[in-house]
């Protein structure tokens, strides 16, 4: 079975936020698809971490992107074929707390590596993640496009949708034309799967909830959110990396890459689901004061279906097992089942009709 039409075999390859849950997944599954992997990120901000937990041995540089200086230098000595910027301040909550911080880090930090980038012969891709959250939420029930105007309330909101206006003004100022390296933002939408042990998020504070032996607090069981599990999203990306390594311009723009309507699901119907998988888990709605949080947001990704031939590969049932049974493995034996849940997602997307899988 060939990926990505065995894209990225022998590239050099840079991953930003590879110790992060997301950037993690995608490090290990670039080193299985045969790619010379480095990373830059800042050490890991939990323990456990999914990234000590795969004990990948790649070249893992940590700094901070807000370090101009070092990223260039950096950047400079991995060379890279192409780019997957993945690092950010990727709360909500804690971007009230710390506003600047998370501008710096999600708009400035971004800009540092495209700077770097600049200087980088032979690039040929970058990726950015971005975020669902990038858009202006009218808390409507169908799902934003990519040429939905740009919004945020809160501060991580508005920092991604500024990162969005960033990539897109160095691609048409810097990246155009020529030998220039192709740029494209993702705009993925919430994120389950083994390894998250991120402060205020669902499924981690059920996890940390069910190991103490207490009720998790929910603050909004009826807000709507579009769940899907990480491989969905990273699958994306590597494909539309590839695309772009092929040198194909027409996807050097935007793309959304979320589950179909049928994972549309308020709170509290996914504590159900979670529920039955694992009967440890209790929960109570609690009326907490805290600053706004979006109700309903959903993301429609018909373009990235019709013109990158992107297919989610796991239901919203199964995205849900799949997570229940990483932690539960976690739990029992210490250790990260990753790697045979990305063989089982490669199995399945070879049986249906990812486009990506060939």
């Amino acid at each position: 079975m060939i990926l990505f039409d065995d894209a990225y075999r022998g590239r050099r390859v840079l991953v930003t936020g590879h110790t992060g849950f997301k950037g993690s997944w995608l490090s290990m599954w670039l080193a299985r698809l045969g790619a010379h992997v480095s990373g830059i990120a800042l050490d890991p901000d939990t323990s456990p971490s999914h990234w000590d937990l795969l004990g990948l041995g790649i070249d893992s540089r940590r700094l901070d992107l807000r370090n101009a200086a070092a990223l260039r230098e950096a950047v400079r000595e991995v060379r890279p074929e192409v780019v997957f910027h993945l690092a950010a301040q990727s709360l909500v909550r804690r971007s009230y707390r710390d506003p600047l911080g998370t501008w710096n880090t999600n708009v400035m930090g971004t800009a540092n590596l495209l700077e770097a980038c600049r200087d980088v012969g032979g690039l040929r891709a970058v990726v950015i993640a971005t975020s669902d959250k990038c858009y202006q939420n009218n808390e409507w029930c169908w799902g934003y496009r990519e040429t939905d105007p740009l919004g945020g309330n809160d501060p991580y909101s508005a920092s991604k949708a500024a990162t969005e206006l960033l990539a897109a003004s160095y691609r048409r100022s810097f990246f155009a034309g020529g030998e220039a390296a192709l740029i494209a933002t993702a705009r993925a939408g919430n994120v389950i799967g083994g390894g998250d042990w991120s402060e205020d998020r669902l499924v981690p504070d059920i996890v940390r909830a069910i190991a103490a032996g207490a009720e998790v607090q929910i603050r909004s069981p009826r807000a709507t959110r579009p769940w899907q599990h990480v491989l969905e999203p990273l699958s994306g990306y590597l494909l539309l990396g590839a695309r772009l390594l092929r040198g194909d311009d027409m996807f050097a723009t935007a793309w959304n890459f979320g589950p179909g309507p049928e994972a549309n699901l308020e709170v509290a119907a996914f504590l159900e689901a979670f529920t039955a998988l694992w009967p440890d888990l209790r929960w109570r709605a609690e009326d907490m004061q805290g600053p706004h949080e979006a109700g309903q947001l959903n993301l429609d990704s018909a373009r990235a279906r019709t013109e990158l031939g992107w297919r989610p590969v796991w239901e919203i049932g199964e995205a849900i097992e799949r997570t229940v049974a990483w932690y539960r493995h976690h739990a029992t034996h210490g250790l990260a089942c990753s790697e045979n849940q990305v063989d089982a997602f490669e199995q399945d997307a070879a049986r249906g009709d990812a486009v990506w899988c060939r």
